[in-house]
């Protein structure tokens, strides 16, 4: 079976546990993914599934080498593939076979979500890397300004690394070791708790931990 599935994030909300303590959780809907490839160690040289998330996307919305993948695994094209590592148990997993949530993961399991932050465009140095800034007073001058950049004589020059304003988000971020609260198999939800990457209705890969 395989490590992993892809997931779409649908929000956050609260259960309760057992105790009647309050659980902040994530709803993804994981799956249902298809196997498109099959990859061996001759001649690929190495071992894994790559999976396709199930929905819906217009023929006319892929190219044509996607399109000749997809007919040679005879089955309707997918928007999104991902490769996960795979080991073949009593029952090994041929090409068109679909995976549910249950069959990868169960409640209690710790899974690592990778997922792409959300972009904030161009960023000051302030919101961009939590920097104090300049006293708010009257005739400061320096409220939320970058301040001295460099050395003036020697090396008279800017050192690289020099945190500075800049582009900020829109970064690939794996969030690790998130337990698994709760499974809802007939509409394919992982409730996992805490929070994970990116806006609602963007693409994240689940795996085991």
């Amino acid at each position: 079976m395989v490590d992993g599935l892809i997931g779409i994030k649908v929000g956050m909300t609260q259960v309760f546990d057992e105790s009647g303590t309050v659980v902040p959780v994530t709803i993804i809907k994981a799956g249902p993914c298809v196997v498109v490839q099959k990859k061996m160690k001759d001649p690929d040289g190495y071992e894994a599934v790559q999976l396709g998330l199930v929905e819906f996307i217009r023929p006319s919305r892929v190219n044509k080498p996607r399109t000749g993948h997809f007919k040679k695994a005879e089955i309707p094209p997918c928007r999104i593939l991902r490769e996960f590592g795979s080991e073949d148990g009593e029952a090994p997993l041929k090409i068109g076979d679909q995976i549910l949530v249950n069959q990868v993961f169960q409640p209690n399991d710790k899974v690592d979500v990778l997922g792409t932050s959300k972009g904030r465009g161009f960023a000051g140095l302030i919101k961009r890397h939590h920097f104090a800034g300049g006293a708010a007073s009257h005739g400061s001058m320096f409220h939320r300004a970058p301040g001295s950049i460099g050395a003036s004589a020697y090396p008279s020059r800017v050192l690289p690394g020099m945190r500075a304003a800049g582009h900020m988000g829109c970064d690939s971020v794996t969030v690790q070791n998130l337990k698994v609260v709760r499974i809802q198999e007939q509409e394919n939800i992982l409730l996992v708790k805490g929070a994970i990457p990116g806006p609602n209705g963007k693409y994240v890969v689940i795996k085991k931990a």
